[in-house]
C-alpha cells in the first residue's frame, strides 16, 4: 500500500503583477526523506516556503500536508509542519528555555507536558545544557539548533527550513545540516532549502528550482551523473561558483 507522502505540491503557481514568480511547481516529499530544495538566489525558494507556512496564499494549485489540503484544512494541515525560517524569530534577552516556554505555550502545552517537550526537543539538538542562558549569548550556530529544537516541540511530520546555515561559518554550517540528517534517519521528513550543494548528502532527494519552474526532482546522486552535483547544477541552471561555497 502506497503511504501519502509527507508533502505534496501540485500545480503550484504565483504570480506579483506581471512576473511569475512560481510557475506549475509540482513535487512530493516521502516521508523520513530528506529533500533539498535546491536553486540559485531568487529562485523562488522563499516564495514557496511563504505558501506552505500561509504567509502567502495563491488559487493556482495544491498543497498537501500529511494528506490535509492546506487551502480546505488549514489548521490540521499547519498543526504537522515547524518551521525554521531563514530571517532569525529569538527573543535575545531571555532565556533558551523561557523562549522554548512562550512557544509551546502558542501550541497550547503548559507545566509538565512542555517541559517534557522542551527537554526532549533540546537533547535533540544537544542543546539541553545550554537551557538557562541567555539567546544573546549563543553563537550563530547555536542559535540555529535552539531555532531547530523550537520546531520540534509540537512533534511535526514535516520541518521546514529556508537557508537555515544563512551566516554561519564552515565548522557551524556543516554541524546544523549534519544534525538534521540525522532528525531525517530518525523517521521526519525534512524540506531543507539552499543554494549550497555541498549541504547535500548522495542518497538526498533533490529538487532543483530556477527561475520559478522545477527543472528536476531526483536523488543527488542521479542528478550528478558520471560528475559532481556543482557541475549538474551549474549546467542546469547557467549558475556561478558561489552554489558550491
Amino acid at each position: 500500500m502506497t503511504r501519502t507522502p509527507a508533502l505534496r505540491v501540485s500545480n503550484v503557481s504565483l504570480s506579483y503583477g506581471a512576473r511569475r514568480a512560481l510557475d506549475d511547481v509540482s513535487f512530493a516529499l516521502e516521508r523520513g526523506r530528506f529533500c533539498a530544495l535546491l536553486g540559485p538566489n531568487g529562485a523562488g525558494k522563499s516564495t514557496l516556503f511563504s505558501l506552505l507556512t500561509r504567509l502567502l496564499v495563491t488559487r493556482e494549485g495544491r498543497i498537501e500536508v500529511a494528506g490535509f489540503d492546506l487551502a480546505r484544512d488549514p489548521r490540521a494541515a499547519l498543526a504537522r509542519i515547524g518551521v525554521v525560517f531563514q530571517q532569525p524569530t529569538l527573543d535575545l534577552d531571555t532565556t533558551v528555555m523561557r523562549n522554548m516556554r512562550y512557544f509551546a505555550a502558542l501550541h497550547g502545552m503548559a507545566g509538565r507536558e512542555a517541559t517534557a517537550r522542551i527537554d526532549a526537543a533540546l537533547e535533540r539538538l544537544n542543546m539541553r545544557e545550554r537551557a538557562g542562558e541567555k539567546v544573546r549569548a549563543l553563537n550563530g550556530g547555536h542559535r540555529r539548533r535552539m531555532e531547530i529544537a523550537r520546531a520540534l516541540i509540537h512533534a511535526p511530520e514535516v520541518l521546514l527550513l529556508d537557508e537555515p546555515t544563512v551566516g554561519l561559518d564552515t565548522a557551524a554550517r556543516r554541524s546544523i545540516t549534519a544534525h538534521v540528517h540525522d532528525l531525517a534517519a530518525e523517521g521526519l521528513s525534512v524540506l531543507w532549502a539552499t543554494h549550497l550543494v555541498d549541504e547535500i548528502e548522495p542518497s538526498d532527494e533533490v529538487v532543483v528550482l530556477h527561475r520559478g519552474r522545477v527543472l528536476r526532482q531526483a536523488t543527488a546522486a542521479e542528478i550528478a551523473g558520471e560528475g559532481d552535483l556543482i557541475d549538474a547544477f551549474i549546467e542546469m541552471t547557467g549558475g556561478n561558483d558561489e552554489a558550491a561555497a
